[in-house]
């Protein structure tokens, strides 16, 4: 395949047609679970990385929910209530649509700052309304999401 195909001008990223260039992809990384936890988002038109985060004690359904709101503030505050969030985890999409981390983490001293950082997100989540499409990445049809780490 090529890199990007033919049939596409908008992109750098071999995309699928369903998927928008006009978007952002973010997915989390964790050795072991709980374990180092780190996410990031990638620019689906320029292929480059828009923010990193970690690696921090935590889990990887923590930092795929963190990844989303991330994107969710930065796109707020670039006024940008259009571009579409890609994450390949359901679990994030649907905590982010209720506002709540539905972690089963224990809280101890070494999660205390993740547990912070996870409140920050819920509070951002349920003061600020946000427009932007957040979408399922399919990942059995299109491949991994660009933002994965490659570590599987």
């Amino acid at each position: 395949m090529q890199n990007p195909p033919d049939y596409r001008h908008d992109t750098v990223l071999p995309l699928p047609m369903e998927v928008t260039a006009d978007g952002w992809a973010v997915d989390a990384a964790c050795s072991g679970n709980p374990g180092p936890m780190e996410y990031q988002c990638i620019d689906l038109a320029t292929g480059a990385q828009v923010f990193h985060f970690g690696p921090v004690h935590g889990t990887n359904n923590i930092g795929e929910f963190l990844a989303i709101v991330h994107a969710l503030a930065l796109l707020e505050k670039q006024g940008n209530g259009t571009k579409t969030i890609y994450s390949d985890s359901y679990n994030a999409i649907l905590w982010v649509n209720k506002k709540k981390c539905k972690t089963t983490l224990e809280r101890t001293p070494q999660t205390e700052y993740l547990y912070q950082v996870v409140a920050r997100a819920e509070h951002w989540l349920n003061t600020h309304s946000f427009r932007n499409p957040l979408i399922k990445w399919e990942t059995k049809k299109w491949g991994e999401v660009p933002a994965d780490f490659g570590r599987k």
